[in-house]
């Protein structure tokens, strides 16, 4: 019988679990939806038990698709980095999980780099401190909820609740940690002289491992609730875009992937901890031991499309349901019938403020230039020029610090549009290669969890018997459409600086 290996990501909007075999073929995967809440304007929170249902229902769909449970040799896990899971010392959640995209905790980013200092918090972390990474929601709770702040016992990541869940055992691993900013990067452990300064106790947190190791077993309990046998070795796993670059073989330098997900992000392989000293790109540890990695941050790319869906395009829905088709396919359909440029409507994609190149939690989406000529599909194609300029804006700064990139390959839901792989391709006037595997994270933790299991020594080694299986598409920059982007683009880099004090202001009216 062969041996089967399970991949879990806890997404933003739902998770994904996969099974994948001892070649690295996909052979059953599902999925499942959870609510985002958004309390208040610039929030975001979802419930950890949601997470867990999720995950349980998409295993149970899985093995209702013919898959032997006795068949998982190994569980690797990955999901939505620099969410806050406050538990008690029963071990019940005290509230629900704030997240990434969370931009509430403006004023606690002010008061770390108060206490420890900017060039501190870079020797100490790797990186500034930003609104979406976890430790500044912690001073958030002290400081807004004191009594739940009482409670707490544990302080977990996502991913690290689900693997509790199932395990009993609390552990995360270097890539997800890196954005607690609480971790010394450079060393891969937990920073004791940050811990101090910010005065959390470090019992708080769980105990941290490189992602391919066993961290803990199925037991009794996670086998009643996941139907899943017990016993079942558990690997640390990765945040979710160390998953995902595992997935896509993105480990070594001069490679790099391009996601749209619900946030977009470049991120590229490093042998050492480099470190953008202005603290523009994340410095973290990838998911394969003694590597790291940098990236820029979109916080709204894909979900700057689904905003736009759920807004506006009604009648997109509405045929999408009597045809069968997909909403964004119709969506990409009105875009590719508009000219490059938009006819002169650019977008910022500031719908969640943003980290890279501008780390402001007060940033807002923006359209300028909007006039009686543009229809939907203008609105629809300036949302996929204006997300890749902004992940252009992280290619300039990764170029400007001399790193050289050769392969740069499309991930994330957003990369099955052709027409956003062509205006990506156009806006960073360089080829890219499109993956046949589109499972990213899921994918990438199956990976992991075969490693933990045994199946392949390394990292390096798993991914090179299962990436070098999946058939590369190459998307070629048009040279008339990259002329016209360059110019455009330097439109765009000059809309913000002017709006910047405008979004302040906004923001305390509001």
């Amino acid at each position: 019988m062969q041996s089967l290996f399970l991949g879990i990501d806890i997404g933003t909007t739902g998770v994904k679990a996969l099974v994948m075999d001892e070649q690295g073929r996909v052979v059953a995967q599902a999925t499942r939806e959870y609510p985002l809440h958004v309390p208040r304007p610039g929030w975001a929170e979802q419930n950890p038990e949601d997470w867990y249902k999720a995950a349980c229902g998409a295993i149970a769909t899985i093995i209702s698709k013919g898959i032997s449970p006795g068949q998982i040799q190994g569980i690797g896990l990955t999901g939505q980095m620099h969410g806050s899971v406050f538990l008690d010392a029963q071990g019940k959640v005290i509230r629900e999980a704030i997240l990434w995209c969370d931009q509430r905790t403006a004023d606690e980013c002010r008061q770390i780099t108060d206490l420890v200092g900017e060039s501190k918090l870079i020797e100490l972390v790797s990186n500034p401190a930003l609104a979406g990474f976890t430790a500044p929601k912690i001073l958030w709770l002290r400081n807004h909820e004191p009594e739940n702040y009482k409670r707490v016992a544990k302080v977990l990541l996502p991913k690290d609740y689900i693997s509790w869940r199932m395990t009993g055992v609390f552990a995360t691993d270097v890539s997800d940690a890196s954005g607690m900013l609480l971790l010394d990067v450079v060393n891969r452990k937990w920073s004791s002289e940050m811990l101090a300064a910010l005065e959390i106790p470090a019992a708080w947190l769980a105990e941290v491992f490189e992602s391919p190791d066993v961290v803990g077993r199925v037991s009794a309990r996670g086998a009643a609730e996941t139907g899943l046998p017990e016993g079942i070795p558990v690997v640390a796993g990765a945040g979710d875009n160390a998953a995902g670059a595992v997935g896509n073989g993105i480990i070594s330098p001069g490679m790099a992937t391009a996601s749209l997900g619900t946030s977009g992000v470049v991120f590229t392989p490093s042998q050492t901890p480099a470190v953008d000293r202005a603290g523009r790109l994340h410095t973290f540890c990838h998911a394969v031991p003694g590597q790291w990695h940098l990236m820029g941050v979109t916080m709204a790319a894909g979900g700057s499309l689904r905003w736009y869906r759920d807004t506006f395009a009604g009648e997109e829905r509405a045929v999408a349901q009597l045809t069968g088709r997909d909403p964004y396919e119709l969506m990409s359909d009105e875009a590719a019938l508009i000219e490059p440029g938009a006819d002169g409507l650019i977008f910022l994609p500031y719908l969640s403020g943003e980290r890279t190149p501008h780390a402001d939690p007060l940033a807002r989406g923006v359209f300028v230039g909007m006039n009686l000529k543009h229809t939907k599909g203008h609105f629809v194609r300036s949302i996929m020029e204006g997300v890749a300029f902004s992940l252009k804006d992280t290619l300039e700064i990764m170029s400007g610090l001399g790193i050289a990139l050769n392969d740069l390959r499309i991930t994330g839901g957003g990369g099955r549009s052709a027409v956003w792989r062509q205006i990506l391709a156009d806006v960073f006037n360089m080829p890219l290669q499109v993956m046949e595997n589109s499972d990213g994270p899921a994918y990438g933790a199956a990976i992991l969890g075969a490693v933990g299991a045994g199946c392949w020594q390394s990292v390096t080694e798993a991914v090179a018997a299962t990436c070098s299986r999946q058939q590369l598409q190459e998307v070629v920059p048009i040279p008339q459409n990259a002329a016209r982007y360059q110019k455009i683009y330097q439109i765009y880099i000059d809309t913000y600086p002017p709006l910047q004090p405008l979004f302040k202001r906004l923001s305390e009216v509001n």
